[in-house]
């Protein structure tokens, strides 16, 4: 089972040769970067393989395995939010400087929701005949990114569906889904890799640095993989190198700087940078950013320990506006500065 993680051939083995799942909808839950959204692809594939192996994996090799693979596959249906498509598109061609900018504006302005306009595109596709009269399969993700409407519609095709129709819903936070649609759901929680079989897993993929990699992204594997493959690197390291010398940080040029970043990332990293800092100097030691301990013991030792904690409780609360900000850029200047002013309150 190359294609399955090594932390997910337990619950692979549960759900395809024991057949340990009931209804019509699945949810699987947990932490972002485990590998859920791949598992979902590759058990919906399987599923509609019509040559499966012995280890219930698709065999890569009939006419429904190739539709698949070219996203043309008549039962499979998948929804995500734009940005996720926009964001996750490779052509594997170079683009020249006008058609990145076009591309970046396009990415920027696309939806983080799953809207309701996206929802109701299923009703042909739930209510026609299967191909062949196989199993039709839908696959949301992240099921938290629908916004209200988008979910009360799912709802309704949930309470009654047709037969042979396999909803898949992947989630990094279940708790933000209606209660109703988590109850018609059989909810499975997702294996979450231990830290060596983590390392182990990275240095595999020659990450140079996986125990520091692993860290930064909160010890979720193939964030870090992502991260050393490209992601934002630049921007993290100069983000950090700046709000680990605040008395010579600039919010305005900092907050520019990071406009090409999602918001909500650039907000895990200031979280992370304060949980370390009070972390240490509450036990003495840091969890996320192992290479900066000069600098956040140093830091630590000046805070305002009551205030720091309650700052970094308020970075929970902008965590969730920052998927929807009125202004990013100005939200950004905001929290930069109001961090600014909690280091050098000394």
């Amino acid at each position: 089972m190359h294609d399955i993680y090594a932390w997910q051939q337990a619950i692979w083995q549960k759900l395809t040769q024991k057949r340990q799942w009931r209804g019509h909808a699945l949810l699987l839950k947990g932490k972002q970067g485990i590998g859920k959204f791949q598992f979902a692809r590759h058990f919906a594939k399987a599923l509609l393989c019509t040559a499966p192996t012995t280890e219930q994996t698709a065999c890569g090799k009939c006419l429904s395995c190739g539709w698949f693979e070219q996203q043309a596959h008549p039962n499979f249906f998948q929804i995500i939010p734009e940005a996720l498509a926009a964001g996750s598109s490779d052509s594997g061609e170079k683009e020249d400087s006008e058609e990145k900018s076009n591309s970046a504006a396009t990415k920027k302005n696309a939806s983080k929701q799953i809207s309701i306009e996206q929802i109701r595109k299923l009703t042909e596709f739930v209510y026609m005949t299967g191909h062949q009269n196989g199993y039709k399969i839908i696959l949301i993700h992240p099921a938290e990114s629908m916004n209200s409407a988008a979910a009360n519609a799912l709802l309704k095709k949930l309470e009654e569906p047709p037969a042979d129709v396999l909803f898949l819903l992947v989630t990094h936070q279940a708790q933000h889904l209606l209660p109703t649609i988590r109850s018609r759901c059989q909810q499975i929680a997702m294996p979450i890799p231990d830290v060596q079989s983590s390392i182990d897993w990275l240095k595999q993929q020659r990450v140079s640095d996986p125990e520091t990699s692993l860290a930064a992204a909160s010890f979720s594997p193939l964030a870090a993989l992502a991260f050393e493959q490209g992601g934002h690197a630049a921007q993290h390291d100069q983000f950090i190198q700046q709000i680990g010398n605040p008395s010579r940080l600039d919010p305005l040029a900092l907050a520019e700087a990071m406009q090409p970043v999602n918001l909500s990332l650039v907000v895990s990293w200031l979280q992370k940078w304060c949980y370390d800092l009070v972390s240490y100097r509450t036990t003495g030691r840091n969890r996320y950013y192992l290479k900066q301990l000069a600098a956040i013991q140093a830091l630590s030792g000046q805070i305002d320990l009551p205030e720091c904690i309650t700052f970094t409780r308020a970075l929970n609360s902008k965590q969730k506006l920052s998927h929807h900000p009125l202004n990013p850029r100005l939200f950004l200047e905001e929290l930069l500065i109001a961090y600014r002013v909690l280091m050098n309150r000394r």
